[in-house]
């Protein structure tokens, strides 16, 4: 239990419904939409639809998904996929040719087909009760007379503003100028278009002139997206991956999403006692780092579209951690992943909702960079994610950039299950930080018993590039001690992601927790 003295938050408990997200008024949405008879889903799309008007610089409807969810009654975990895809023109050639090593993140280049509304409609119609109609309602209202900007909320557009650009500039300032704390956003073209989705469903947005508002701003700026890669995209079914640590399984989607690397990642710290270190000290964070290194090097290897060879079996291989593990020496940073690891593998806004029938819902929904690519659709106002940074240039590479594929994405929702009964739907936002996020919360839970509210508030460290990223929580012994060990630690100005969580206890209790680092909270009834 806390320390009651000092400040903080408890988890929320409640029985007949829980919702845990990034903005208050998406929560509420939520709980009032399981009042009103809908179930987790139906509670799940209208408080994510929502979070792009109250998060607009996060997640959007020109953005994508990654849906966990468990129908009541049932503890079989069932994942859609709902990323888009590079339009059917892409290639990774003329932009080699131009002497670029990546695809530059606010060009129309990086943009993918928005693939979230879509994903949502299908859910909607195939999980949920309420309809369209009604579970966008809310969405509608809140775009036409505006959200005041929340403190983290103008904190990220601060920071991610310089992104915008042409028509996105209009939408996204108010008198051109940065909104603050408070001041209020309105969003009415994104009102009428979700007006038209709650009547006409998908093809509203796909096809007709929403659609050609988006590739129009696409095509001024020389995008190849045509009006057939909007209207073939279709969200994916797919088996979610899971593997085990401590009596707890930790379940993840396949690729193109990341969420392997969070097993992966696991299986490696299994090989250390973590338990038997201090879960704020110098050695967890070391151990921890060197992890995730090994990890990512991986992800960056061998995640891609899974139609284009992605070899995510090897990811729950035991073998591979071990013999990863083995590469992590627990005196010394060691300085690149790549060269250590080529022989072992050289052959190859989130929002979380329960019911009172226990549906379990984990969704996490994104535009990618602060503000995407910072080109948005001058008529609706729909911005445009960069998902296709997440390509690379590299020629042969499963994830080299090419028409029609998925790239690797960052995006992941979690779910953890103990003796095949989900008990946790979870989530950490945060872009690559996201797998190391997964493990670090579990390991929190497993390894050092922190409670649920606690594991998500604890201070966090992620190794980025060639920087060990380490939150104010921790002490300027434990910044030594990194320090003389190899590491090059940098206190980043914006704290590591956020997180959400709802515990289903045994007794059908619903507990629920919100990350403080973000303006949300959980929310029950």
């Amino acid at each position: 239990m806390r320390d009651l003295h000092k400040p903080g938050r408890s988890e929320v408990f409640a029985t007949r419904g829980m919702c845990a997200t990034s903005h208050p008024l998406a929560a509420k949405v939520a709980i009032d939409t399981l009042e009103r008879g809908g179930n987790a889903m139906d509670a799940a799309i209208a408080g994510a639809v929502l979070l792009g008007i109250c998060e607009p610089q996060m997640t959007g409807l020109g953005g994508d998904c990654f849906v966990l969810f468990s129908r009541a009654g049932e503890n079989r975990i069932h994942a859609l996929n709902g990323s888009g895809r590079a339009p059917a023109a892409a290639q990774a050639e003329p932009l080699r040719d131009k002497g670029l090593s990546s695809v530059p993140l606010n060009g129309p280049d990086a943009v993918t087909v928005p693939g979230a509304v879509d994903a949502f409609c299908h859910l909607a119609e195939t999980e949920g009760r309420l309809g369209l109609g009604a579970i966008l309602e809310p969405a509608i209202h809140y775009a036409d007379a505006g959200v005041p900007v929340a403190p983290r909320v103008a904190f990220d557009w601060k920071t991610g503003a310089a992104t915008l650009q042409g028509a996105a500039r209009d939408h996204y300032l108010i008198n051109g100028q940065i909104p603050t704390i408070g001041q209020i956003f309105c969003a009415p073209g994104q009102a009428e278009v979700l007006r038209r989705i709650a009547s006409q469903g998908r093809d509203a947005f796909y096809s007709g002139d929403i659609a050609e508002d988006m590739i129009q701003a696409l095509s001024a700026l020389g995008g190849v997206h045509t009006a057939e890669d909007f209207h073939r995209t279709r969200c994916t079914e797919t088996q979610p991956m899971r593997g085990a640590y401590k009596g707890v399984d930790l379940v993840e989607h396949p690729p193109n999403g990341q969420g392997a690397t969070a097993i992966l990642l696991l299986n490696i710290l299994k090989q250390f006692d973590l338990a038997s270190m201090d879960p704020f000290g110098a050695e967890r964070v070391h151990i921890e780092a060197e992890a995730t290194k090994l990890a990512y090097d991986a992800r960056n290897r061998f995640i891609a579209d899974p139609d284009h060879v992605a070899r995510a079996e090897r990811f729950l291989d035991m073998d591979v951690a071990v013999r990863l593990a083995a590469l992590i020496d627990p005196k010394c940073a060691m300085p690149a992943a790549a060269p250590l690891t080529e022989a072992v593998h050289k052959d190859t806004v989130y929002i979380t909702v329960v019911d009172r029938d226990l549906m379990a819902v984990s969704l996490i929904y994104s535009i990618f960079h602060g503000f995407g690519s910072g080109i948005a659709s001058e008529k609706y106002g729909i911005l445009l994610q960069n998902r296709g940074a997440g390509f690379t240039l590299q020629p042969g590479h499963p994830n080299e950039l090419a028409g029609c594929k998925r790239p690797m994405h960052t995006i992941i929702p979690g779910m953890l299950t103990e003796n095949d009964r989900v008990t946790m739907p979870f989530g950490v936002m945060g872009g690559a930080y996201q797998p190391t996020g997964h493990a670090r919360f579990v390991s929190n839970l497993r390894d050092f018993g922190l409670e649920l509210q606690e594991s998500i508030n604890a201070p966090r460290a992620f190794f980025d590039g060639n920087i060990l990223k380490l939150e104010r929580g921790y002490s300027e012994e434990v910044v030594k001690q990194l320090s003389e060990i190899g590491h090059n630690i940098e206190i980043p100005e914006t704290p590591l992601g956020g997180a959400q969580a709802i515990r289903i206890r045994k007794d059908g209790v619903l507990e629920g927790a919100s990350d403080p680092r973000k303006d949300g909270c959980a929310l029950g009834y």
